[in-house]
């Protein structure tokens, strides 16, 4: 049985123009498969559903986006992996655009396919607090991910201030070997100063940092940045 992501594959592809023998060539299936779907996209509903690796998590899932209605898949997925969780993403994302659906309207994304190396998104993501001694400090993690793999790093610290973003993504780039065309921001303080519309004004300091590797920053719209997928900025 075909999963949903595919059949979504299947009909995205189809409208692109692609002959059924494509489609099936490139998502490794076989060419009836194709058809099957095109011909009756929700066949895969026959299926009584099975329980999912999620199941125990979903009250821990629904209080993550009570406190943060934009929190990404990644995020989420690092403080499940705290709880126990062992499965992989994919259905961490599926699971937040399911529950994101019933709880407001969905906005249309635009899918856009980079290629390899080409593109980075980073974005903050909260993870608690560290305890020393008397003192305690919020932790954070600056969530790099290659646009292409969806590879993922995470670089934690107890500051977002200017400073550690640029450590953070050094060390990304370190870890990845070598820096994007793009880096694409949502609406960080460190990165973006000013937006009306499509007119961007980034901080002076993270351009200063960016032109030394020869990257181009874009500012995705406000809250849409790593979501299922690979968002196109806008």
């Amino acid at each position: 049985m075909i999963d949903k992501r595919t059949i979504f594959e299947i009909h995205r592809l189809k409208h692109l123009g692609w002959s059924d023998r494509k489609i099936a060539r490139h998502l490794n299936i076989d060419r009836g498969s194709v058809k099957k779907y095109v011909a009756n996209p929700v066949a895969v509903q026959k299926r009584p559903r099975r329980g999912s690796k999620l199941d125990p998590y979903q009250d821990q899932i629904n209080r993550l986006v009570d406190q943060d209605p934009t929190v990404s898949a990644p995020v989420v997925l690092q403080h499940l992996k705290a709880s126990g969780f062992d499965g992989k993403i994919t259905i961490v994302r599926d699971y937040l655009m399911e529950l994101r659906g019933k709880r407001k309207q969905r906005t249309a994304y635009c899918r856009f396919e980079s290629p390899p190396g080409e593109q980075m998104q980073i974005d903050w993501g909260h993870f608690g607090a560290l305890d020393y001694g008397d003192t305690r400090r919020n932790l954070y993690g600056l969530v790099v991910i290659e646009s292409f793999s969806r590879m993922l790093y995470v670089h934690f610290t107890h500051s977002q201030k200017q400073w550690a973003l640029h450590s953070g993504l050094l060390d990304a780039f370190a870890w990845f070997g070598g820096s994007p065309k793009q880096l694409v921001v949502d609406n960080m303080a460190t990165a973006v100063v000013e937006r009306l519309g499509s007119v961007v004004r980034f901080n002076d300091a993270f351009l200063d940092f960016l032109r030394h590797f020869c990257v181009e920053p874009v500012a995705c719209n406000p809250g849409s940045l790593l979501k299922r997928g690979r968002s196109s900025p806008g």
